[in-house]
This record gives structure tokens, sequence and C-alpha cells, in this order.
């Protein structure tokens, strides 16, 4: 299996780039937050119900409006009605004690613990690239604390390959690198799985990611035309409600939410559906593929995304949809902690601020039954 590295960093900054905004971005709807409750199960799903793994939430059907009318970012454009059957969805992100278990009864090996072929970087750079025996050794995408402001001024637009870093050793077992581990953080969101990873614990664990429009539904937690899961203000009461980054990105981390990076999934309180870090802590990866203009085409009813990707910053690079924003969006920098917010990475490529969580419908449980292995 091939793996990106040096268009990982740049698809990375290029998707950054996409949710950067140095301006307030708000739905601005002038109707009182409504909350859609999680109320009795239908039938279809209340005769499965004992077959649900722990630590899901039933998220009701019902029609939403998915999108942000008055966002900067095209693709978060046009509004559009959409209507979704019920299904669970994981209270949290996968944390790296489920996926430990995982690894344990599969002996998986993630996309970052496998070193890539010579042959697989040569076809993704252009012709007479270099590429050193350091390109050719597992590892993974970190943030680069030890980054030369005074250089990055001077050369901004390679900012990217002074603020990202390609990590030898780093993988879920090991976030930061080689001498890290998850000892004492079990608790804390699995990061370093790319989409492929994920796709491989949803197999296992008899589930799937979520759809884009599930994902959106289920974050907005009832609530009508509102920026985060709890409603229109980022900081009700002076509080922070999620973990994202505080101060000048990427210059300073004030740290003021109490986590510099991830944090144990719970640490923050849930949405009306009780549903955890739907807003920063990690990115989260869904089940579509990324165009900008899906919306203008979308079905009414339970999309599934388009049938292939297009991201037009990188035309060759097939790319799913991420959610949610990390521990890395910053109010002056990139806004991506969002409800409406889309981002999207590479399929291959497993980051030090990307997770997921995953969705079981009554269908999947009544066609082929969950095995309760979290």
């Amino acid at each position: 299996m091939s793996r990106p590295l040096l268009i990982g960093i740049v698809g990375l900054f290029v998707g950054l780039l996409a949710c950067a905004a140095f301006w307030p971005v708000g739905e601005h709807s002038t109707a009182a937050p409504q909350i859609r409750k999680a109320t009795e199960l239908p039938a279809e799903a209340a005769a499965v119900l004992s077959e649900v793994p722990a630590g899901m939430k039933w998220i009701p059907g019902g029609t939403f409006a998915m999108g942000n009318a008055t966002s900067p970012h095209e693709d978060e454009r046009p509004v559009h009605r959409v209507t979704l059957d019920g299904f669970w969805m994981d209270e949290t992100e996968v944390t790296n004690a489920q996926f430990l278990k995982f690894v344990e009864a599969t002996n998986y090996k993630t996309v970052a613990e496998v070193a890539p072929k010579r042959e697989e970087i040569e076809a993704q750079v252009p012709a007479g690239t270099p590429i050193d025996e350091s390109m050719l050794v597992p590892g993974s995408i970190c943030f680069n604390p030890r980054f030369d402001m005074r250089t990055l001024r001077k050369d901004f637009a390679n900012w990217p390959y002074q603020v990202w870093k390609y990590e030898p050793g780093a993988d879920w077992r090991h976030p930061q690198g080689a001498k890290s581990s998850i000892d004492g953080i079990l608790d804390h969101p699995v990061i370093h799985v790319s989409w492929e990873d994920a796709q491989q614990y949803c197999g296992w664990a008899g589930k799937r990611l979520p759809t884009e429009a599930e994902w959106e539904f289920a974050a907005r937690g009832g609530l009508e035309g509102q920026d985060y899961p709890w409603g229109r203000e980022r900081n009700p009461g002076g509080k922070w409600k999620h973990n994202t980054w505080q101060g000048v990105f990427p210059e300073t981390h004030d740290v003021q939410d109490g986590f510099e990076g991830t944090a144990p999934v719970k640490s923050f309180p849930p949405n009306e559906y009780g549903l955890y870090d739907m807003s920063g802590n990690v990115w989260e990866w869904c089940q579509d593929w990324y165009r900008p203009d899906y919306y203008s085409i979308s079905p009414g009813r339970n999309p599934k995304g388009p049938a292939d990707s297009f991201d037009p910053n990188e035309p060759l690079v097939p790319k799913r949809i991420q959610r949610g924003g990390s521990f890395m969006c910053s109010d002056d920098y990139c806004t991506g902690y969002r409800v409406s917010a889309r981002m999207k990475g590479d399929v291959l490529s497993g980051t030090f601020h990307c997770g997921f969580r995953t969705v079981l419908t009554p269908d999947m449980l009544r066609n082929a039954g969950a095995a309760s292995k979290q």
C-alpha cells in the first residue's frame, strides 16, 4: 500500500487553507435554537437494541438544513434540506484503548507502520525530486514545534514544510514519534490513522464511517442554524466548550482550554444527542468522497456523497471528507470546529490530529449483526 509523504504535507496545508478564516463566520440564525430530541426509539430500532454495542447513542431521523449560507467557504453552500433515517453513533471518537483491542485481535498494521517504497514516492512527486533515505522509513505527519518564525515570515508560501514534518516512527502507538507511547493516554482519540485504517476497524467492529450528512446532523444535536453543537456562541459564559488552539497560530498557544494536544474523550460536555467532541479535539473521517460542488447536486434523502473525488487544489489526489476540526484549529486561522465546516484528506495519509468515530443502523444489525467488541 502506498502512502503520500511530500504530497501528504502539501495536502494538509492546502486543506487548512480551504478552512482558513480571518474573520468570524456565523450562520446568523435569528430564530431561537430548536432542539430535535432523541426520544423514543422507532420499532425497527427497538427490535435490535440489545445488539447495539455499548457507548453508542441513538440519533433520530429527521430533516435539517445542511450547510451555511453566510460562510465564506463556497463548499458549504448552497444550504439544502436533507432527510435522514435514524442511526446510532459512537458517543466519542474511537480511543487508543478501542483501537488497541482491534489491533490485538487482528494484528493489523496501519499505513504509518509500513515503510514506503522508493518507487511509490517517485510516482507521487515531480520527476527529479530527490528521495533521501529519511523518507523510506515508517512514520507520519506531525507538528514541528521547532520551526523558525523569522524564516516562516520570509518564506510564508512554503510554511507547511516548516510547521508540519514527517516524523519517522510516528504512528498510533507512538503519537509524537518513536520515543513516545500511548501509555497513560488510552482514553485519548486514536490518531495517525488513514481512511483505509479506519475502514479496517469498521469492518472488524461491524460498523461503518458516518456519511457527511449523518455527521453534520448528529453534530448539530437538533439545533437549527447554529455554528456549534451547543449553540451560536463559541464560549458561552466565558467557558471553553471544545479542545482547540488559543493564541496566534502557529506562533503561540495559550492552552486556555487546558489541553495542548489531544484531550481525553468526554473532557467537555456532550451535545443534546449525548455526543462528545463533535467540535475540536481531532478531525474525524467520514465515508464520503470530497467534491466542493456536491451540495448543488446532493440527493435530498440519505445522501452518500459523490461517486468520486475532486479537489481543484490537488486534482490528482483522491480525498475523503473530514469533519469537526481539531486541537490545531484557531479562530484567527482555521474555523474547522464549526458544525458546517468541511475538510478533506488524502485517503492514505494519517496525521497527528485526525481520528474517527463509527455509526450503526438498524438495517446493518438486522442484515449482518454487530459483534459487541467495545
